[in-house]
């Protein structure tokens, strides 16, 4: 018994007809959609490619764009198709391969599931990426006349202002290495001297951030400097008083901007799949429908059209049973070229 079985006159098909073309067009401006939203997160990724730990995370970017690459390819065949249709002695080169072009658009949807898992999951390594990538991106900061690094400074307080954060997890990061170049310190200061021999690395460290953790919002002059010292500045209590700086870390930040877009990417490609599901099950419905007419000359004859030829089941059970003959076949194929191989040693 045939899977969701409808009836069909001329009328009918032409309306699926016509509403399948509409539908792939439609399904080629979503294919161009996700191409741009790929290509979009692609270069928003290079922006701070130099914060990424490595170059994996370019990987679903670069599916996105090769799917919505694809998905423009299909849609814009699959619309021929429905446009042809309308005319069954032009719909009749293309009963040949309208088998294996459902098969692809099949195919098609299990690559759009994937893509969409791929979107959501993206968070868990982009936030290893970017805690390795933030850290070392830290320790470069001062190196502005090593070639290779000369614009980590740049990169990085363009992003704390961009995002209105400060260091990895926290402004206290910037305590723990050194950030200002030894060219810009006067060694023969007794502060310079007392902050490199206090340190085991012999590094200048001090309590305070780059200007770029300042917030403008601030009523109070930006304190960057001596953070954690209340005697040093007027009126001040860092334990108590709230920050003129970013307390949230440039990680969590940047996370969330990412974070977000791929969850937005994700749910797009999850509604594209939809889409492409129905247009694939409406050419189905086509396909069937102009194969059982009750007169094949009259194209004007009703007809049935279904999703299957049989239920879930039957259908499983038949793929099964034809992937089991195959395999059969390939071990008698094989025992016979070993005989054959042996009969001719």
């Amino acid at each position: 018994m045939a899977l969701m079985k409808v009836k069909f006159d001329l009328k009918k098909r032409v309306k699926l007809a016509q509403m399948l073309w509409l539908m792939y067009w439609f399904s080629v401006m979503t294919g161009v959609l996700v191409f741009s939203m790929g290509l979009f997160f692609k270069i928003e990724l290079r922006k701070r490619s130099e914060l990424m730990d490595n170059n994996e995370s370019h990987f679903v970017p670069n599916i996105l764009i090769g799917v919505g690459l694809l998905a423009c390819c299909l849609n814009a065949f699959g619309g021929k198709i429905c446009y042809d249709s309308l005319d069954s002695t032009k719909f009749a080169k293309w009963k040949s391969i309208l088998k294996p072009f459902l098969i692809c658009c099949l195919l098609f949807n299990f690559l759009l599931i994937v893509t969409a898992a791929l979107c959501f999951a993206m968070r868990i390594p982009l936030e290893y990426t970017l805690a390795e990538g933030l850290k070392n991106g830290m320790k470069f900061y001062k190196d502005t006349d090593t070639p290779g690094r000369c614009y980590m400074k740049r990169t990085l307080d363009l992003m704390q202002m961009e995002f209105r954060c400060c260091g990895n997890n926290n402004y206290k990061d910037w305590f723990e290495i050194q950030w200002v170049s030894n060219r810009y310190l006067d060694f023969s200061a007794k502060e310079v001297k007392d902050r490199i021999s206090s340190n085991v690395d012999g590094k200048y460290l001090m309590d305070g951030v780059p200007f770029s953790c300042c917030n403008p919002s601030s009523p109070r002059p930006c304190i960057q400097q001596q953070i954690t010292n209340n005697s040093a500045h007027y009126s001040y209590d860092h334990y108590t008083e709230e920050l003129n700086i970013w307390k949230r870390g440039c990680r969590d930040a940047l996370i969330a901007y990412y974070g977000g877009m791929m969850n937005t990417i994700g749910i797009l490609v999850f509604m594209v799949t939809l889409l492409q599901s129905a247009v694939m099950i409406g050419l189905q419905y086509i396909n069937t429908s102009l194969s059982t007419l009750v007169n094949p000359e009259d194209p004007e004859s009703e007809s049935e059209g279904w999703i299957l030829e049989k239920t879930v089941k039957e259908t499983f059970t038949d793929i099964m049973a034809k992937m089991k003959a195959m395999g059969k076949g390939n071990q008698v194929d094989e025992g016979a070229n070993e005989e054959a191989a042996a009969t001719d040693s």
